[in-house]
């Protein structure tokens, strides 16, 4: 149910791809996301569109930079954010070779409440589904 949004500089559709899988089973290894719980849109920018600022915090970035905005059911911890930015960073680097300094991740927590996963109902409203069920008793 999160909806993910995925923004890089134009490479091939495979490379796209394998952004979105890697980004995918990011969440499936440390949030508890079911793996077949996949909606992502990934963007890919031509040269100029993509702005961010080289080094902002001291952080060197290259055209390599790829930015992911996450929204989700709110209610993880710190700690459990913490270890997804770590796994999505390895996957990214180990997979694709993508430097770990241009991998930008943004969460947007909301309440649940605020997911239609289609037919113009709030699905979780009715009734929350297991993996975020645990949330609610943390």
């Amino acid at each position: 149910m999160p909806l993910v949004r995925i923004s890089l500089n134009k490479r091939t559709p495979a490379f796209a791809r394998a952004v979105g899988d890697a980004v995918h089973q990011s969440m499936v290894d440390t949030i508890g996301i079911p793996p077949g719980d996949r909606f992502q849109i990934i963007t890919q920018h031509e040269a100029g569109e993509l702005i961010y600022d080289p080094s902002f915090y001291d952080i060197e970035r290259t055209d390599g930079f790829i930015a992911v905005q996450i929204t989700l059911a709110a209610g993880r911890t710190p700690e459990v954010k913490s270890s997804l930015y770590r796994r999505m960073t390895e996957l990214l680097h180990e997979r694709l070779e993508v430097r770990p300094e241009d991998v930008f991740i943004s969460l947007l927590d909301v309440a649940p409440e605020n997911f239609s996963l289609g037919n113009g109902r709030t699905q979780f409203v009715d009734a929350l589904p297991p993996h975020l069920q645990a949330l609610k008793k943390s």
